[in-house]
């Protein structure tokens, strides 16, 4: 980000996404373009260019990156904020709270088998 970034910066301009003519991509035109093409798909009118961030944080997680890394990411400050990005499947909410029980009773036999 810091080496492309300057090359693509127009004096005065933030933008996340500023083009190679320097006018910056807004992110309504970015909302209207990904609009056109989810309508053109056939897609559910509720997705919107957001989605996409949040699918990224959301699949990170499931697929097992370090939440902190996520948040760096995302470029989050806090914790609580990447949390509320993230929609885990039913099946990885299951598949996370087996593994803790799982490693509860283990636990909790080996203490046990010690006495």
């Amino acid at each position: 980000m810091e080496t492309v970034r300057p090359l693509l910066a127009v004096e005065g301009n933030s933008a996340l996404w500023p083009s190679e003519r320097g006018p910056r991509i807004g992110l309504a035109r970015i909302d209207r373009r990904f609009a056109t093409y989810r309508d053109a798909l056939g897609l559910d009118p509720g997705l919107d260019f957001h989605s996409l961030r949040r699918s990224y944080a959301t699949y990170l997680i499931e697929d097992g990156y370090d939440p902190l890394f996520v948040q760096f990411q995302l470029g989050h400050e806090h914790a609580s904020t990447t949390s509320l990005y993230t929609c885990v499947s039913s099946d990885f909410r299951v598949r996370t709270m087996r593994r803790a029980l799982g490693q509860a009773v283990n636990a909790a036999l080996n203490v046990k088998g010690s006495i």
